[in-house]
């Protein structure tokens, strides 16, 4: 079966930082968009990052700057560089592979911001 497996969540104090990374297995990613979205308790989830095979690059207007996605198809890997990290950057990040009439999901990582 398809997997996405994430890793790199954690606690990080505010203005750190901390890295994501996906990793696929299972089939071929190559020409898939590839995608970070984030759900906080009691909130939609919403579209973080995204960046095509193509390497053009979506983002949140509230991460902008902060914020880098990138992704090494060789490895079937999507990573993500979050810096500059504040409390409303809290929530459950999953990464997401979609294209071609498939949709495959990461399981989800936890980013605690907090003092």
């Amino acid at each position: 079966q398809v997997q996405l497996v994430e890793s790199g969540g954690g606690l990080v104090e505010p203005g750190g930082s901390l890295s994501l990374s996906c990793t696929g297995s299972g089939s071929t990613f190559s020409g898939m968009v590839m995608s970070w979205y984030r759900q906080a308790p009691g909130k939609q989830r919403e579209l973080v990052a995204s960046l095509t095979s193509g390497t053009n690059s979506h983002y949140l207007n509230s991460v902008k700057g902060r914020f880098t996605v990138s992704r090494d198809d060789a490895k079937n890997t999507l990573y993500l560089q979050m810096s500059a990290l504040q409390p409303e950057d809290t929530a459950i990040y999953y990464c997401r592979f979609t294209g071609g009439g498939y949709d495959y999901w990461g399981q989800g990582s936890q980013v605690t911001v907090s003092l």
